[in-house]
């Protein structure tokens, strides 16, 4: 698999021409979504005034949820040739440089049996949107990978209808090494870090929904991760101080919350960005360096996972 230097050398040799075309394209673009931002802001705002006047709150809160709802769709025609030609012309030959075994379909994603199986999220999703499916083998490890936004549907007493995020980011799912026969899950320690170690450590052990609470012999990790286990022998089996050690950097390369889990022949890992990665946005320039980095080590951290792990090699001293 390439690396960062390497990438950013065929980005800047090879992509950078391409990108200068879709700038210019982005920058048309952009003037047209602001005008006719405007322009569909005003008309609302007149409709509003001359046939919505004195009407209860209730009604305005519709208007409201309406011209967004609208609006974003609006807004989403409008970048859909845009947000494709740069998914062709700049995502994909950056994956096929990465590792000439892998596949890209920009509009499919990760099955919703793969994240209910899991067990990361105890919340079942009742939608499942996502794009970007990557799949392939890296060093002969299979590994497939999407952005997913999992949600739960809420009905108040009015039976209006909302949504709440259970998972928004990167979602991959790698075979590993060994079969197991535990249900191993690996979380954020946010409640120590909230509460402190006393009362982290109650909510911890009091988790219901999750089975019985390991305790880890690595300070940073504990401080880092909470895991929860229906084998603790099995837990510490897998998680060696070696592996500990790889998924504590691996946390540190990522800058955002790591979930894992241990299940069967998978390893499953969610990495919570809350935005979709691979989304061009038409009010940046794709010139700037920070951005073109952003995509660069976003796909090869993901992809990057089996290495860091070392998902196809033994682990453990134990057969």
């Amino acid at each position: 698999m390439k690396n960062i230097s390497e990438l950013t050398d065929f980005y800047y040799k090879t992509l950078y021409p391409i990108l200068q075309n879709l700038e210019v394209k982005r920058k048309k673009l952009k003037s047209k979504i602001i005008n006719i931002a405007i322009g569909y802001t005003i008309l609302v705002a007149i409709l509003t005034l001359v046939f919505f006047k004195n009407m209860p709150l209730d009604a305005y809160i519709f208007i409201a949820v309406a011209y967004l709802a609208i609006g974003g769709g609006i807004y989403k025609y409008l970048i859909k040739d845009y947000t494709a030609q740069f998914k062709s012309f700049i995502i994909e030959p950056l994956i096929k440089e990465i590792d000439s075994n892998l596949s890209y379909m920009p509009n499919a994603h990760i099955a919703k049996e793969n994240f209910t199986r899991s067990r990361i999220f105890t919340t079942q999703p009742d939608r499942l949107r996502g794009n970007d499916y990557i799949r392939g083998k890296i060093d002969g490890i299979k590994i497939e990978l999407s952005d997913l936004h999992a949600e739960k549907r809420h009905k108040d007493s009015k039976g209006r209808t909302s949504w709440s995020t259970i998972f928004q980011g990167l979602f991959i799912v790698c075979e590993f090494n060994k079969h197991l026969k535990s249900q191993t899950v690996i979380l954020p320690d946010s409640a120590q870090n909230t509460f402190g170690s006393l009362i982290g450590n109650w909510l911890q052990a009091n988790n219901i929904g999750r089975n019985e609470l390991v305790k880890m012999d690595n300070t940073e990790f504990e401080k880092k991760f909470v895991v929860y286990s229906n084998d603790q022998i099995e837990a510490r089996y897998i998680l060696t101080h070696t592996l500990m050690n790889k998924l504590l950097h691996f946390r540190k390369k990522s800058q955002h919350p790591l979930y894992v889990s241990f299940l069967g022949g998978n390893i499953y890992i969610a990495i919570e960005y809350n935005k979709d990665l691979f989304e061009p946005s038409v009010f940046h320039s794709l010139l700037k360096y920070k951005i073109a980095m952003e995509y660069i080590q976003t796909l090869h951290l993901a992809l990057g996972i089996v290495q860091e792990l070392q998902l196809n090699q033994k682990l453990w001293s134990k057969t």
